[in-house]
C-alpha cells in the first residue's frame, strides 16, 4: 500500500468534507427560518409576555418569510414552558419568551428543576424592560416614599404588603425595598397580582409593588395612591411620578423584563439573525407605542448580545442572593 498517497487522499477528502459541511451549514442558516417559528410563553394570554410575544411575531414574521406563532403554556411560574424549549431541536424554530420567573427566580427555589437556564438557554433579544409601581391604599398615612419608610420604621411588621405569590416580582421587589430601607413589613401572598389588588382596594392589605397595567386604572379613579416607580430614571408615560431611588432609597432599581431565549446549541448565525430582525424594528414608532403601553422600553444598552448575556447573568445572581438572604421558599 502506498501510505503517502493514501494519506494525501485522506487529507483531501477530509478537507472537502469540512468545506462541504461549512457550506451546507452556512446555506442552512441563511435559509432560516425554514418553517413556522413557535414562540412559547409560560403565562396565559393577555399578560405582558404574551403581549410582547405577539408584537414580536407581527413585527418580524413578514420580513423573515415565515409565520411566528405564539403558544401559551401557563403554569408553575413558566418552568414547563422553559423545559419544553430547552428540550426542543436547537434550530431556532422554537423560542422561549420569558420574564425573570423561569430564568432567574424559580431555579433558586426548586432543588429538582429540570433545566439550568445559564447552561441550557441563550438570550437572543430583550423585548422590553420597565418599571413596577409602588401603590398604597388611601388609608395609609403616606403621600410619598419617605413618609412610607418613616411610617413602616415606626410600626415594624404592622404594614402588610401583597404580592402574586412567593418568589413573584412583587414579593422580591418589596423585599429588596425593605432591605435597602431597613424596614419590616408583613408579606401576604396571593395567587396572582389580580387577587392581591382586590384586597388592596378593600384595605385588607396596605402596600403593593405591581405592574402599571394592574394598578394605574385604580390610581386614576382615586382608589389607590401612586407613590413611585422602580426604575432608576422616571418613566416617559408617568413623568410626574418620582423614582424610589430619587426619593431617598439610594441605588434602588427593580426592572420587569421580557427576553427571547433559544436553546443553547442553536447556531450563532440563527441567533444573530433573530437578534438583528428585532433590532431593525424595535425603535419604530408603532413598537415604541406598544412598549409604552406597558411602561416599558427596549433599552439600547442591551442591544448587543454580549451585553444582554451579562445582564441575564447578573439578574440570575442578584435575584438568587435576594432569595437566599430572605429565605424565600416555594409554595409548591
Amino acid at each position: 500500500m502506498n501510505f503517502k498517497l493514501t494519506r494525501r487522499k485522506l487529507t483531501a477528502a477530509l478537507a472537502a468534507g469540512i468545506a462541504s459541511t461549512w457550506t451546507a451549514g452556512t446555506a442552512w442558516a441563511q435559509a432560516y427560518p425554514q418553517k413556522a417559528v413557535k414562540l412559547v410563553v409560560g403565562s396565559p394570554p393577555g399578560g405582558p409576555s404574551d403581549f410582547l410575544a405577539r408584537v414580536l411575531a407581527d413585527a418580524i414574521g413578514p420580513g423573515m418569510g415565515q409565520s411566528f406563532i405564539v403558544e401559551n403554556k401557563p403554569g408553575a411560574s413558566g418552568m414547563p414552558a422553559a423545559d419544553l424549549v430547552v428540550k426542543s431541536a436547537p434550530d431556532g424554530h422554537q423560542l422561549l419568551i420569558s420574564g425573570p420567573a423561569s430564568i432567574a427566580v424559580m431555579p433558586h427555589m426548586f432543588s429538582k428543576i429540570t433545566y439550568e437556564p445559564m447552561r441550557d438557554l441563550v438570550p437572543v433579544s430583550m423585548l422590553g424592560a420597565g418599571a413596577f409601581v409602588l401603590v398604597v391604599h388611601p388609608s395609609v398615612k403616606a403621600n410619598n416614599v419617605k413618609e412610607l419608610v418613616a411610617l413602616a420604621k415606626a410600626n415594624p411588621n404592622q404594614l402588610t404588603y401583597g404580592s402574586g405569590g412567593n418568589g413573584s416580582s412583587g414579593h422580591l421587589c418589596t423585599e429588596y425595598f425593605n432591605g435597602l430601607s431597613g424596614l419590616k413589613m408583613t408579606h401576604v401572598p396571593y395567587k396572582g397580582d389580580g387577587q392581591a389588588v382586590l384586597d388592596l382596594l378593600a384595605g385588607q392589605i396596605q402596600v403593593m409593588f405591581t405592574a402599571p397595567n394592574v394598578a394605574m386604572a385604580h390610581v386614576k379613579s382615586g382608589k389607590l395612591r401612586l407613590l413611585a416607580v422602580t426604575t432608576k430614571e422616571r418613566v416617559n408615560s408617568m413623568p410626574d411620578t418620582p423614582t424610589v431611588h430619587e426619593m431617598g432609597v439610594k441605588d434602588f432599581e427593580y426592572l420587569g423584563w421580557i427576553i427571547v431565549f433559544a436553546p443553547a446549541a442553536t447556531p450563532t448565525a440563527v441567533v444573530d439573525q433573530l437578534s438583528a430582525a428585532w433590532l431593525k424594528v424595535k425603535n419604530t414608532p408603532s413598537i415604541a407605542q406598544k412598549l409604552n403601553e406597558l411602561a416599558m422600553a427596549a433599552p439600547e444598552q442591551y442591544s448587543s448580545r454580549a451585553a444582554l448575556l451579562e445582564f441575564v447573568k447578573s439578574e440570575h445572581a442578584r435575584l438568587g442572593k435576594l432569595i437566599r438572604d430572605n429565605n424565600i421558599k416555594s409554595e409548591v
